[in-house]
């Protein structure tokens, strides 16, 4: 998948400072699945929609919480965005040591909530890190874009029990909706990847049939016998067929080959 326009680069982290829920959306605090799928498609890509996400997510939620979004590709996770360092930390430690809450919910798909991180005895390689960078309760919840995209929105708090039933409730929900706009956005950036593909494949078709009347002109032959002494120099030199053809159209012409009309997809 193109870097740019893929599921994106999982090792760039963003912070959201600058996420201003009353522009995000109409109304009280609460967001509808109608909400997230217009997020989705006021965003150019998957990394814009999740930055704008985890900042809907800490207004939804409500609290003094930090948020982050883990997700997880050829099966290394990383965090792709967060709502302030202190949970790109949080998150972190979790890496390094190889478990934690966050990577449970991803891997196990299952919601995990630490009321108190001081008395929770799981994850004894994470516990002490965690509680020394001041993390006292945290909700973890898994997040489910298909195939391309496994994660997990990860909620931390410096206070014990700062996650309820209300809280909870909100968090399931909002995750579940968040889920279902996550696996929006990823057939958006895999239906972008495949337009690329196609253009690249007419532009190098073109410059292959540009490169074939060439030929034809110079040898007077037809466009078989000059499309075999295409493919034969491009056997000979080892070099890609296109390569080949451009190369030709540029001494030919002293410049790039014409471009193919473009197509309504």
């Amino acid at each position: 998948m193109d870097a740019e326009r893929g599921l994106i680069p999982w090792e760039r982290r963003r912070f959201v400072p600058d996420y201003d829920p009353t522009t995000a959306a109409n109304g009280p605090p609460r967001q509808s699945s109608n909400e997230l799928q217009d997020l989705v498609l006021a965003t150019e890509d998957v990394e814009e929609f999740l930055h704008q996400l985890i900042g809907m997510a800490v207004s939804t939620i409500g609290g003094e919480i930090s948020a982050g979004v883990t997700v997880a590709r050829n099966g290394h996770p990383a965090t792709v965005t967060s709502s302030d360092a202190a949970a790109a930390r949080f998150d972190e430690v979790q890496y390094g040591h190889d478990e934690g809450p966050c990577l449970t919910a991803m891997r196990a798909g299952k919601i995990v909530l630490i009321d108190d991180l001081a008395t929770d005895e799981r994850f004894g390689s994470y516990r002490p890190h965690a509680l020394a960078l001041g993390v006292r309760s945290s909700l973890s919840l898994p997040l489910d874009g298909g195939a391309n995209a496994v994660g997990a929105l990860n909620l931390y708090s410096r206070r014990t029990h700062a996650f309820g039933p209300a809280e909870q409730a909100e968090a399931r929900r909002f995750a579940d909706e968040a889920s279902r706009a996550l696996t929006l956005a990823v057939r958006f950036a895999h239906h972008i990847e495949i337009t690329d593909q196609l253009k690249n494949a007419l532009t190098s078709r073109a410059a292959i049939d540009q490169t074939i009347g060439i030929i034809m002109g110079q040898n007077r032959c037809d466009a078989d016998t000059a499309f075999a002494l295409l493919r034969t120099a491009s056997q000979n030199r080892n070099v890609k067929l296109r390569v080949v053809a451009h190369e030709i159209i540029a001494a030919v012409s002293n410049g790039p080959p014409s471009p193919v009309h473009p197509i309504v997809i």
